[in-house]
């Protein structure tokens, strides 16, 4: 995906309106470079695919499968010695 060319904000105008730039560079995915006296200070680019992507969690799911009692021990009790009673 070829990137769009950034705009330029002065940062008097980015302070003021910081919210609303924000908020125009997640909606149309154009960076904007914040300048001061003419000099790029910062660019705000809106989220990589990999922070914005699908959560995390629950992410794995249906890739495990239960095999056998999850609650019972796993060997007779005279095997161990702190079972004994």
């Amino acid at each position: 995906m070829p990137k769009k060319p950034a705009n330029t904000i002065a940062i008097s105008e980015f302070k003021a309106t910081c919210l609303a730039v924000l908020e125009r560079v997640r909606r149309t995915g154009t960076p904007i470079v914040v300048t001061r006296r003419g000099q790029p200070v910062a660019e705000v680019v809106p989220p990589s695919l990999a922070s914005t992507g699908d959560a995390w969690l629950g992410s794995m799911r249906s890739t495990a499968t239960i095999a056998g009692d999850l609650v019972a021990p796993t060997s007779d009790a005279d095997e161990w010695e702190v079972l004994r009673s």
